[in-house]
């Protein structure tokens, strides 16, 4: 729960689209919704930030405390976040920036707000520099009419993510290939920057992924199950690909427990094994399932 300055900073910001008077007057505030990393549950945070280019950098500075707060332990956890900028809300994955590249993004924020410098001068602990990318304005959302609008939403997001995180993957492993050796020069920002990038997609890309075969199964298959019932064995093999990617998935995940990635190999054969799987599952799930959710409105009205 937020303290209750906090409360009522979130309060002023979403009533006065970002701005708020009192000693934050004239700061650019954002409000940033994590998941606890413990409880589950949304905690938002009102933060400042530096833009840079089409993201915007937070600090987790905790005024300079010895320990990191706990809006950083909660999207090291949840990767997905939400966050309000203005009028603007969008959903985001939080990365938090490592190595040469941290120390260039928070000289970047001192030079625009100097308080930050004398956060980190009071604490032996590094402040972590989270990237938060902003939505691209060129692609707005199409308008989702049907059930069927939204499944392909869902399987158009995890589809991209699986993407990014194997481009990200062959970047980072042909980067360590290139400085390997004795002798060899220090590669700026790789070491564990770009293997923690890769973490929080991935982690981020699993979570979403369970979330939506969950409700899938929890929800949805059995409420069509029960117009079309004929359809039963096509419910039954998704059912069967939910578990067969789920392990996949908690494979992965052994993978990613430490942030560098050690075992290049063992790695790409796991995402690849996802990646097979989950392309079969989303494309025999789009030809069975889409033609009967076209009709039904989203979102759905209320009851």
């Amino acid at each position: 729960m937020p303290s209750a300055f906090q409360q009522s900073v979130i309060d002023e910001f979403r009533a006065n689209a970002g701005k708020v008077g009192g000693p934050f007057a004239g700061s650019d505030l954002l409000l940033l919704t994590t998941t606890g990393a413990r409880t589950g549950r949304p905690h938002t945070t009102p933060l400042g930030h530096v833009r840079d280019g089409e993201r915007v950098l937070v600090v987790g500075s905790n005024l300079g405390a010895p320990h990191h707060p706990d809006w950083y332990h909660n999207l090291l956890a949840h990767p997905a976040v939400q966050v309000e900028l203005g009028d603007q809300e969008f959903e985001t994955i939080a990365v938090p920036a490592e190595g040469a590249t941290r120390d260039e993004l928070f000289a970047r924020v001192v030079a625009e707000a100097p308080g930050y410098a004398e956060y980190q001068a009071a604490t032996d602990r590094v402040l972590p520099v989270v990237v938060l990318h902003l939505p691209d304005p060129q692609e707005p959302a199409p308008a989702i009419t049907s059930l069927a609008g939204k499944l392909t939403e869902v399987h158009t997001w995890l589809r991209g993510q699986l993407a990014q995180v194997h481009a990200e993957t062959e970047a980072h492993f042909a980067a360590r290939a290139a400085h390997r050796g004795a002798g060899a020069p220090p590669s700026p920002g790789l070491g564990l920057g770009l293997g923690l990038q890769i973490r929080q997609r991935c982690l981020a890309f699993c979570q979403a992924l369970e979330f939506h075969h969950t409700s899938e199964d929890g929800h949805m298959f059995p409420a069509m199950e029960g117009y079309h019932p004929h359809l039963r064995p096509v419910f039954d093999r998704l059912r069967d690909e939910h578990r067969s990617i789920a392990a996949v998935q908690s494979a992965l995940a052994a993978l990613l427990a430490g942030v560098a990635i050690a075992d290049p190999d063992r790695f790409r054969a796991e995402l690849t094994r996802m990646s097979m799987q989950l392309t079969v599952h989303l494309d025999y799930e789009e030809a069975e399932i889409l033609p009967l959710l076209a009709d039904v409105p989203w979102p759905p009205a209320p009851r």
